[in-house]
């Protein structure tokens, strides 16, 4: 299983004061030091933490895949494509949430998000799409010609009991299996961190996972090179 790690939120304290501290690219080549497979950014309509031209610096210097989480909307895929990530993955997105609340309706927008993939691959960019672990969603993922899904994980994160953690773990590897028995790379994420992970990780179906905040925090306290080598033990084991 791979870790890409998303640095949203060195952005985020960064824009609290304004400047250029934390320095974003610093942070992301601490993380590809520390063994990370993977930079995720998301670029949000507000730019409430990541900015164009975070995107366009990440793309030069960085040596690892870069994944640019967006919504399909005409500004930000014009930006993409400019940019050229390795891979993009579109996401729904309301102006108030404070993280992404749910997987993309992919069923329901298949005509739409048809032609955006269509223009992502003509410049040689994969798409993945993030979904909740639902038949339909993944089955119109693939009727799409997504290369890959991620597998929205926020419910098994949040879930009180163990019975009901244990459903939703169960649910999502049934899931990845399907995913990759008709044809798409599974990816996973979304709330994952140092406690939550170890059922995710024995998924053998589920290729890489991104996670951010936890490691963020965790960085406060130990420094963001270890906190990545940590995770990348859980991930990998």
């Amino acid at each position: 299983m791979r870790l890409s790690i998303n640095i949203d939120h060195i952005a985020t304290l960064r824009n609290a004061r304004g400047g250029n501290v934390p320095d974003l690219t610093e942070a992301a080549l601490i993380c590809e030091h520390a063994g990370a497979d993977g930079i995720v950014c998301h670029l949000r309509e507000d730019r409430r933490h990541i900015r164009d031209n975070d995107v366009k610096v990440l793309r030069k210097n960085i040596s690892t895949k870069l994944d640019l989480e967006m919504a399909a909307i005409p500004e930000i895929i014009n930006t993409a494509l400019q940019i050229k990530p390795d891979l993009v993955t579109l996401v729904p997105e309301k102006r108030q949430e404070l993280t992404t609340e749910g997987g993309l309706d992919v069923f329901r927008l298949q005509s739409s998000l048809k032609k955006c993939i269509l223009q992502f691959h003509e410049r040689g960019i994969l798409v993945s799409l993030f979904v909740d672990p639902l038949r339909k969603q993944i089955e119109a993922a693939k009727k799409i010609n997504a290369d890959m899904i991620e597998i929205h994980t926020g419910e098994y994160v949040n879930a009180k009991s163990e019975e009901s953690k244990k459903k939703h773990i169960e649910r999502i590897c049934k899931m990845a299996i399907f995913g990759r028995q008709i044809g798409l790379g599974v990816n996973a994420g979304h709330g994952l961190n140092y406690e939550n992970i170890r059922p995710i990780a024995k998924i053998k179906e589920i290729e890489e996972v991104s996670i951010g905040h936890a490691i963020i925090v965790r960085a406060i306290s130990v420094g963001l090179e270890l906190a990545v080598r940590e995770m990348i033990m859980l991930v990998k084991r």
